[in-house]
């Protein structure tokens, strides 16, 4: 049996979990660290050295259409993004709950500033 959970009690040999990387070297009968939602695999580390290079393979392999992937992805975001950003803008009626306006609205502190320069244009 090659696959064992956390807490399962197994014999000795290198147990690795692929997850994390961790490995876990039995020496006698013992239990695996962690509860039983974590795997472990028991082989030996000449197998993962001969599984590793074919892994790396793979990935070189598949990383052109990952970014082919990915660019498509991203143009799909922009362009679904600023269809969305229209419609969320003409659904929108301006409430904001991460604002706050404790000395009034924004509209309000504009008016004033904006009647204020033209007061003191007129003074000079």
């Amino acid at each position: 049996m090659l696959k064992h959970n956390g807490g399962e009690i197994v014999g000795k040999g290198t147990y690795w979990n692929l997850t994390n990387g961790e490995r876990i070297d039995v020496i006698s009968e013992c239990t695996l660290p962690g509860d039983g939602k974590r795997t472990f695999y028991k082989m030996p580390a000449a197998a993962i050295i001969v599984v590793a290079p074919v892994l790396g393979l793979l990935y070189a392999a598949f990383l052109p259409f990952i970014g082919i992937a990915m660019a498509l992805k991203l143009i799909a975001q922009k362009i679904g993004g600023g269809a969305l950003d229209t419609i969320q803008s003409n659904a929108s009626f301006g409430w904001r709950p991460s604002e706050s306006y404790l000395s009034g609205r924004k509209d309000r502190a504009k008016k004033n500033e904006a009647s204020n320069k033209k007061g003191e244009k007129e003074k000079s």
